[in-house]
């Protein structure tokens, strides 16, 4: 049966090809990771969660240093009810891509080890 509620709400899953393009433009760093979740990628930097790439578009973690760096970046949010994240807009900078996911991963706490 047709639910005109859940089609509302489905939106298009971000391309492996654009992921590919965000990781190229970090220049290959052993410190990024990604995991495909539920049509999404979500990034790691040093094995903390910094952000991902929901919807084609790369979303990092509002945290003080994301906001000094990207003192003008939309604030979005990557699915409905999810907190608001930073739109990162300037992809193409690699090393100052690479200092926002450094500055990010900085900010956050070290993970609990399981």
């Amino acid at each position: 049966m047709y639910n005109e509620k859940v089609c509302e709400v489905i939106k298009m899953a971000s391309s492996k090809a654009y992921l590919d393009f965000v990781l190229d433009e970090l220049g290959g760093s052993d410190e990024v990771s990604y995991r495909p979740m539920m049509g999404e990628y979500v990034l790691y930097f040093g094995g903390k969660v910094i952000g991902g790439v929901y919807d084609d578009r790369l979303l990092v973690k509002k945290t003080p240093s994301a906001l000094a760096l990207l003192p003008t970046a939309p604030l979005v949010r990557p699915y409905d009810g999810a907190k608001e994240m930073l739109l990162v807009e300037d992809v193409e900078q690699g090393a100052f891509l690479r200092s926002v996911f450094a500055a990010v991963a900085d900010d956050l706490p070290q993970g609990k080890k399981k």
